[in-house]
């Protein structure tokens, strides 16, 4: 009972303080709701004002002043408006309306508005005052006066006031209870620890009994908790363009100090040997190097590839490295040597003739041989290796590009489990039917599912490569969450669509006008210049049909012959694995088509397509871009094509028009291009005719919303996105760990100690 009256001593003294309080704070709490009332009235008599402005200045004509009156009449019908006054720029009050209070001269009124809080009071309540100058044509013709209501002010402020107190003196109350009740119980904690203490019990433990081993956790999660609070506001500030200096911040932020370790087949620079015998760099023309490259600049990675160059062995120091980028040396390129047989096996034969045409649905067979499978595994082996040399921790972030690398993260995995692993398949992933045609289906699923992150261009690759999965392995998947736990481990499966670089201010200022492009282009190839221009870019593929594309411009001309003579189609191929059979029979057919058309529809000596069967560098093919009326990409099946991109990119005049294939990935995220099925000759002919006929107009539209989606959605946001992703997968890894360790068995974390 004398416990209860002290603390309802505490109690009442407590409530009536927060009380009285809230009782002292209301006149400040009327006060500034009173002028943001204020500063609303003065914006609502702007407007009115604005509103009014052309009506008063037509009614002032009426020299009798009725229509000003009408028009004030109709005004003050506003239930918030008391009362409308004219004064002339003399100061004269010329109009006024019957509730307008006749001791208010127009000197007062402008004194009135000119106060913090222009106030009036009338016999209805207080009015607010404010005085808006009207302008017109000739000049200034006069000031309006308004007046309005404030007596819904006092009324809510009322309301308010009786809110306020009653809530305060709940929490009050709330503050009081809770208080004492943690008095009551820390009294009793300190009389049982005081006798516990004169017991000796606490010598052994500490006062209160409490669990020691969990001290660390909890000041482990409340760091981890300020991380995640931390990243939180990163994602909640201002969506900024996605460019290179971005890209960085967000590793330095995210990833800090983690080692970052990139694995493709494709090296970024390339030591030549010259003619002359001296050495050169040449950086090839690829996407993943432009995606990857930044990445590693940013964080001084490694970067480990296949030596391909003639010059490669002299560049690098005794442990195959050598510096890049060339004179600025920011990141290290480790590169591995394979024998022309490992090449042979590897490369050609699994990656291209078997797993390429897998994924493809280009109605290729792929071809899967025991030899190659074997020389498959040996390098992806090598590879591994060479990542566990590189690997400075026993966590780095490792980045394996494409499908060359399907077992090596597993292989990682095995060496490295403490890993992260992000793995981004550049092609197709086929659907599981087509999947099981391959031999080792098992080996290559379990082999990336040694992957931290599974990357694809597309949801609908995710889905294929999801119900692969299902098919083949007895694996544990949350579809909800995109997730495959497989023997212990977890695989996140996301798409993470590709794009290009978005061009500078500085680059796009050294290029030469369309018009100019289009000159050049005419001159080199003897192209007429009044013809219409479509273009095509591909290396020498199947996949990437041109042979379609080929027999859509032959039934333009024959539906069309308006456009003999008028039109050319320039097709740039690239030579690409020219070892293998079936790219050099489909090379051969291309050219036997080309002759074909040209041969039926070439007029005065000219050809109508001109096929370009070499590699063109990146400024040549940007001047095909700029000066092409359409640009064709008729992809049988493709994991993204950058191609449609490129062309929009080069497009700054925001004229041309893309025909692009519906099995491109890059499909589902423009759609002002043409869609075509490039299976269906005849509407890929259409397209073309309605690209060469369509308005300036309707191309500017079209080309504008294109570009718009290109420079947001670049290949900075791409790398950035799955590096996001890849930190917050290691920081709950890295929780989970230390939760594990500190939650563990005392004899246990001792042995895992020593």
């Amino acid at each position: 009972m004398k416990a209860f009256n002290l603390q309802l001593r505490f109690l009442v003294p407590l409530v009536v303080v927060l009380t009285a309080a809230a009782y002292f704070a209301l006149p400040l709490m009327d006060s500034l709701t009173l002028r943001w009332f204020a500063r609303d009235m003065n914006m609502r008599g702007n407007l009115m004002a604005n509103t009014l402005s052309e009506s008063i200045a037509a009614a002032l004509e009426d020299p009798k002043g009725r229509k000003l009156q009408q028009l004030f009449n109709r005004a003050v019908e506003d239930e918030r408006m008391v009362a409308m006054g004219w004064c002339s720029p003399t100061g004269e009050l010329l109009t006024r309306t019957a509730s307008y209070p006749r001791e208010l001269s127009c000197d007062d009124a402008d004194r009135l508005a000119s106060e913090t809080e222009p106030r009036l009071r009338l016999p209805g309540g207080p009015v607010h005052v404010s005085a808006h100058p009207v302008t017109a044509e000739s000049g200034p013709v006069g000031q309006l006066v308004l007046l309005h209501d404030l007596s819904f002010i006092e009324r809510r402020s009322l309301d308010t006031r009786r809110y306020l107190i009653a809530l305060l003196a709940g929490v009050g109350i709330v503050i009081a209870l809770v208080t004492m009740a943690v008095a009551q119980l820390s009294w009793r904690g300190w009389v049982s620890g005081t006798r516990a203490l004169l017991r000796g019990e606490g010598l052994v433990r500490p006062l209160g009994g409490g669990a020691p081993e969990l001290a660390p956790v909890a000041a482990e999660l409340r760091a981890r908790l300020r991380d995640l609070e931390d990243e939180y506001r990163r994602y909640q500030g201002h969506e900024a363009e996605w460019d290179a200096p971005r890209l960085q911040s967000l590793l330095r932020s995210q990833l800090r100090g983690d080692q970052v370790i990139v694995v493709s087949n494709r090296e970024p620079y390339i030591h030549e040997k010259g003619k002359d015998g001296r050495v050169f760099v040449r950086r090839p023309a690829s996407g993943l190097v432009t995606a990857v490259e930044p990445v590693m600049r940013a964080c001084s990675g490694t970067w480990i590839a296949h030596g391909s160059g003639t010059a490669d062995r002299k560049a690098v120091d005794r442990h195959d490295r050598v510096a890049l980028p060339p004179g600025h040396e920011e990141y290290q390129l480790r590169r591995v040597w394979l024998s022309p047989e490992e090449e042979q096996g590897y490369y050609y034969g699994f990656a291209n003739e078997g797993m390429w045409p897998l994924c493809h649905v280009a109605h290729v067979r792929p071809v899967f041989r025991e030899s190659d499978w074997l020389y498959y595994k040996t390098v992806n082996q090598r590879f591994a290796d060479a990542v566990v040399a590189e690997a400075r921790s026993e966590d780095p972030v490792v980045l394996v590009q494409d499908y060359h690398f399907a077992l090596l993260p597993a292989m990682v995995r095995r060496r490295l489990p403490r890993a992260t692993i992000l793995t981004f398949w550049h092609i197709p992933w086929p659907n599981p039917e087509s999947f099981g045609i391959c031999p080792w289906r098992q080996e290559i699923l379990e082999g990336l599912l040694g992957s931290t992150i599974m990357g694809f261009h597309t949801r609908f690759h995710c889905k294929n490569f999801i119900e692969a999965v299902d098919r083949y392995l007895e694996a544990r998947i949350e579809h909800e969450h995109s997730t495959i736990s497989y023997k212990g481990e977890q695989t996140f499966i996301e798409s993470y669509p590709i794009s290009i670089e978005w061009p500078t201010r500085d680059s796009v200022s050294e290029w030469a006008s369309p018009a100019e492009c289009r000159r050049q282009v005419c001159e080199l190839h003897d192209i007429p210049g009044h013809h219409r221009i479509a273009v095509g870019v591909d290396r020498f593929d199947y996949t990437k049909g041109i042979l379609e594309r080929l027999h859509a411009v032959e039934r333009l001309l024959e539906k069309h012959p308006e456009w003999r003579g008028k039109f050319t189609f320039v097709q740039v191929a690239a030579p690409t694995r020219a070892a293998l059979e079936e790219y050099q029979a489909f090379q051969q057919r291309i050219e036997q088509v080309t002759r074909r058309i040209n041969e039926r529809f070439s007029a005065g000596g000219r050809e109508v397509v001109r096929l370009l069967a070499q590699h063109h560098e990146h400024e040549q093919v940007n001047r095909l871009y700029r000066a092409a009326d359409v640009c064709l990409v008729t992809s049988l099946h493709d994991g993204m094509n950058l191609v449609c991109k490129e062309f929009v990119a080069a497009r700054d005049d925001e004229q041309g028009v893309l025909v692009l294939s519906r099995f491109a990935g890059a499909a589902r995220d423009m759609p002002e291009a043409l869609i075509v099925n490039p299976y269906h000759v005849e509407e890929v002919a259409d397209a073309i005719h309605r690209s060469l006929t369509m308005p300036p107009a309707e191309q500017r539209e079209r080309m504008a919303n294109l570009r718009s989606t290109v420079r947001e959605f670049n290949v900075y946001r791409w790398a950035g996105k799955m590096l996001t992703d890849a930190a917050r997968w290691r920081l709950r890894e890295r929780i989970s760990e230390r939760v594990q360790r500190h939650g563990a068995p005392e004899e246990e974390r001792n042995a895992a100690n020593m």
